[in-house]
């Protein structure tokens, strides 16, 4: 069932707040597609050669001799908003296919990446993606039970989602401005 079957069979929903949804997830992949694809436009290094990783969990990243998984958590949490948008959206999904389209997304991107050398091809980065997606997605049940009405948790979501792309956008553009304490080059 595409969006549009969804919205056109749920006519109760609030069209606002489906548009809203769906916007705010337009810019969140957009904000997605730069950061892992575009790298902020910045240049790195890596980016000369292609690697492919295949063993889960094999290579974290090793930082003054210890093993460094924030690379591994920041990739759950990148791919949380996924998850969310997805429980909204595509809420006649069942598990089994939203697990499926978290994959198929991070797939997508892992072997875009690998293509247009700009990052590895790597299975920890699907697993751990993938993972975010489906935490996105149990977060989003929780809060609509705690609401106990879809329509008043998309609303919740809409504004945090809202305040969180703001939030978003302004700290990239601050950043691609050379206009934070924290430098990326």
């Amino acid at each position: 069932m595409n969006l549009q079957e969804y919205w056109g069979n749920n006519r109760k929903h609030n069209n606002t707040a489906n548009k809203l949804t769906f916007v705010l997830f337009i810019v969140y992949l957009m904000a997605l597609i730069w950061i892992l694809l575009f790298k902020l436009d910045v240049q790195f290094s890596y980016t000369e050669s292609r690697r492919v990783n295949l063993i889960p969990f094999s290579e974290p990243l090793i930082l003054n001799g210890k093993a460094d998984f924030g690379e591994m958590l920041l990739n759950v949490v990148i791919f949380l908003p996924l998850g969310i948008y997805a429980g909204i959206l595509f809420k006649r999904w069942i598990f089994g296919k939203k697990l499926f389209f978290f994959f198929l997304i991070t797939f997508m991107l892992e072997g875009i990446q690998f293509l247009l050398r700009v990052g590895a091809f790597d299975i920890t980065d699907i697993t751990t993606n993938t993972l975010g997606g489906v935490i996105g997605s149990m977060i989003y049940k929780v809060i609509e039970k705690v609401f106990k009405s879809s329509v008043q948790a998309q609303k919740f979501m809409n504004i945090i989602a809202a305040i969180g792309t703001v939030l978003m956008i302004s700290l990239l553009l601050l950043l691609k401005m050379d206009m934070l304490p924290v430098k990326y080059k």
